[in-house]
């Protein structure tokens, strides 16, 4: 079964990131405010974001590395400007 990861821009202006098998229940979920508690604060905008996974291993390791990465990186992968994510990974490990 596929999993997804996916990330949404919520009203707020604040970027999330989540996983699901099912994409488009769960993006129902979040905007009917049956979601996250982060989507019931503040509703999503647009799903900016997804790709998939072989299984839910690896769909969450995903999620998590996300969450942990900066804004700028976030919308750098979502917006397709792979060099720039990469020139944001390396500054950060140089750090």
């Amino acid at each position: 079964m596929k999993w997804y990861v996916y990330m949404l821009r919520l009203t707020n202006g604040t970027i999330y990131a989540g996983s699901t098998n099912d994409l488009d229940r769960r993006l129902t979920e979040h905007s009917t405010g049956r979601g996250s508690f982060s989507c019931r604060k503040s509703k999503p905008v647009e799903l900016i974001y997804s790709e998939s996974w072989p299984d839910r291993t690896a769909a969450v390791r995903r999620e998590r590395q996300l969450t942990r990465w900066s804004r700028a990186k976030e919308l750098a992968l979502a917006e397709g400007q792979l060099e720039k994510l990469h020139r944001l990974s390396e500054s950060r490990e140089r750090s």
